[in-house]
């Protein structure tokens, strides 16, 4: 299971969930803004964050806006972006629906050579590179934009798992043989709307040929307590909530746990694609490992 190709004539999904409730209004505490002076490294690119008071829901739209980009470079060929991944971002907060800005408004799934021909635009930031010399230095770019911070209202959760569900049973069933679809969900409170676990347990069983979807679940959180990445039980998990997300996250695929291991997390045999309390160089690394298969073609 889980060695489908991904290919564009089999074409696989990755579907974000985003909590934007009031609480992501939150600004990181200390702990979380110096752990992102020192740059982060995830699959050969350097990450840094060097605002300081950056809030929740500024630094997940970092994070997603990054990502975006790097799934864009990883399907890049001579001729152009390859169609390898179709790939939505559903906000939840106020209300729960596509969270794209820009042209790409209002559309649940977008190819990603779309996607990285109409960002909604174009910012200057800085990025650390390396000066030749063993250190690091500062050098302007150009950040595409797609996703921007939002943070208003409750956390419907179990409602955006059921939106998720009808987008990946929709894919599926023009797709059938696909890699399975990847979903993210990224939070920082618990469930307004009621218990999630029977959304994402329906949402987890839907099938491809390939295997069933795969679900994970990232949480931040300003918490004094420690991170937990990828365990494979409820042991050390601080509270229900924290067991309740556990519970929903699937497995990790083999080629992720040893994409895991190789970025230094302890993961495993029975990993799941499960963070919590996580900060933010974590968060980038948690993003990277669970949208990357071992099949593109």
């Amino acid at each position: 299971m889980y060695t489908a190709e991904i290919s564009r004539n089999n074409p696989s999904m990755i579907l974000f969930l985003l909590d934007q409730s009031g609480s992501m209004q939150e600004v990181f505490d200390p702990e979380n803004i110096q752990a992102m002076k020192e740059p982060v490294t995830v699959d050969g690119k350097t990450f840094t964050h060097t605002a300081s008071g950056q809030t929740k829901a500024q630094a997940l739209a970092d994070a997603i806006n990054k990502l975006l980009q790097n799934l864009c470079i990883k399907c890049a060929k001579e001729e152009g972006v390859r169609d390898y991944f179709h790939v939505g971002v559903i906000g939840y907060g106020t209300q729960v629906g596509p969270a794209f800005a820009g042209s790409l408004s209002g559309r649940d799934l977008v190819p990603i050579s779309e996607v990285g021909g109409s960002p909604a635009r174009i910012e200057p930031r800085t990025k650390k590179v390396s000066d030749g010399a063993g250190g690091l230095v500062d050098q302007d770019v150009k950040f595409p934009i797609w996703f921007d911070a939002v943070a208003n209202g409750g956390t419907p959760m179990c409602a955006a798992l059921q939106e998720a569900h009808r987008i990946v049973q929709g894919w599926l069933s023009s797709h059938p043989n696909c890699f399975p679809p990847v979903v993210i969900n990224i939070t920082d409170g618990e469930s307004t709307d009621g218990d999630p676990s029977s959304a994402g347990a329906a949402l987890r069983a839907l099938p491809s040929s390939d295997g069933a979807a795969l679900l994970f679940n990232l949480h931040l959180s300003a918490q004094k307590t420690r991170a937990i990445e990828f365990p494979n039980s409820e042991a050390g998990l601080p509270d229900q909530y924290a067991k309740l997300l556990f519970q929903l996250s699937s497995p990790l695929t083999p080629f992720m746990v040893t994409v895991a291991k190789q970025q230094g997390f302890n993961a495993a045999e029975g990993a799941r694609g499960f963070a919590f309390n996580a900060k933010l160089d974590v968060a980038i690394q948690f993003l990277d490992i669970g949208t990357r298969p071992s099949n593109l073609r």
